[in-house]
């Protein structure tokens, strides 16, 4: 029996980005486990995060009807309805991995409000043996909100409920793949044109009007530049990539969605600077990819940064004027290109990020949850 194989299910009800890096890590990573691995595809977020239950009832019935020694979801998954409609599941330890929060998650001009989504996010993280986020500043968020929350509804709430669920949270990281470590050596930023890159997706929590601003700006100093922007898209893109494409056509040596991982890692060794324009920000994975990559980070002075990034390479946080950003941006900008920094020492540190480093974290937290 010690020699038993794990049998796991492992639910990514929003599968892109973050969210698929990490469900394809865990598979990899911990390949002495028999893992059931049930995806949803990453369309129709508000029905995703609503009625995700639903369609994996639809889609996996065999699957999800089996015995399991444990359970890894993403916290879009509706964890608690699935327990509850599942009745082999309702006894089988679960972990929730929280990539994101809908408590600090900007609200979108479409959306109508963040309630629901909210509700999904707590009734999980009740319903778990285990929540881990993947930065302090998502846990903080969370349990922020959760507590704002309470607060506000108008009976019958749970004050403590803050409490009760933070005794079995911890951190981890989205981890980063252990080959990026080795794409590229240190260049000059003082040699020719500084190469710019901006990985993130396609949407309006990532700033593309910032990103618009910041390029503007960056103009005017007369500075020779070279921008890529790449990243996942959707079915609606922010206006803002379509000027950008137009305004900066002779500056813009890459844009769009580089599908080959060969191709995205040669376009990671080869630029000098990652900008991040993002308004919101939970880990940002994109960023520590490049800088693993050989980059140096040029990010606001806010969200998870400020926990492993530098102030040397944080530019000044002004939500409420992003003119002023975007000019605080490009001095930072200047300052890193005057003082030549190298990427190697960064590179060094960011070491701790990849898989070969935590992967035996996850595998600890395994241990911990089938022990409950």
């Amino acid at each position: 029996m010690r020699n038993k194989r794990l049998k796991a299910l492992l639910l990514s009800a929003y599968d892109a980005g973050s969210h698929k890096h990490w469900r394809q890590g865990i598979e990899l990573g911990l390949s002495e486990i028999d893992w059931t691995v049930l995806t949803l595809p990453a369309r129709y977020f508000s029905w995703r995060i609503r009625g995700n239950p639903i369609s994996f009832i639809e889609r996996y019935h065999d699957e999800l009807h089996q015995e399991y020694d444990f359970i890894f979801a993403t916290s879009i998954v509706d964890l608690a309805t699935l327990k509850g409609l599942i009745p082999s599941l309702a006894i089988t330890p679960a972990l929730v991995y929280f990539h994101e929060n809908q408590f600090e998650y900007p609200k979108s001009k479409h959306q109508k409000s963040l309630l629901e989504a909210q509700m999904v996010n707590l009734y999980s993280a009740m319903a778990a043996d285990m929540i881990v986020f993947n930065s302090d500043y998502n846990r903080r968020s969370f349990f922020d909100g959760c507590h704002r929350l309470m607060k506000k509804l108008p009976d019958f709430t749970l004050h403590d409920l803050p409490s009760r669920l933070q005794h079995k949270s911890s951190v981890v990281p989205v981890p980063v793949a252990d080959h990026l470590f080795e794409a590229s050596k240190h260049r000059s930023l003082k040699k020719g044109a500084i190469k710019i890159l901006w990985n993130h997706r396609w949407e309006y929590d990532k700033g593309p009007d910032k990103l618009l601003l910041f390029l503007s700006e960056l103009e005017k100093s007369q500075i020779e530049f070279e921008v890529n922007i790449v990243g996942e898209q959707f079915r609606q893109m922010p206006p803002e990539f379509e000027v950008i494409n137009t305004k900066f056509s002779k500056q813009i040596k890459a844009f769009g969605y580089v599908s080959n991982i060969d191709d995205y890692v040669k376009l990671l060794s080869r630029c000098d600077i990652v900008l991040s324009t993002a308004i919101h920000e939970f880990q940002g994975l994109a960023v520590t990819e490049a800088v693993a990559a050989g980059c140096i980070p040029l990010v606001p002075d806010r969200l998870s940064y400020v926990e492993y990034i530098d102030k040397l390479y944080r530019y000044q946080s002004d939500l409420s004027n992003p003119e002023n950003e975007a000019k605080a941006a490009v001095v930072t900008l200047l300052e890193i290109n005057s003082r030549d920094l190298c990427s190697l020492e960064l590179r060094e540190g960011f070491k701790r990020f990849s898989w070969s480093e935590l992967i035996n974290v996850y595998r600890e937290l395994i241990g911990r949850l089938v022990r409950k």
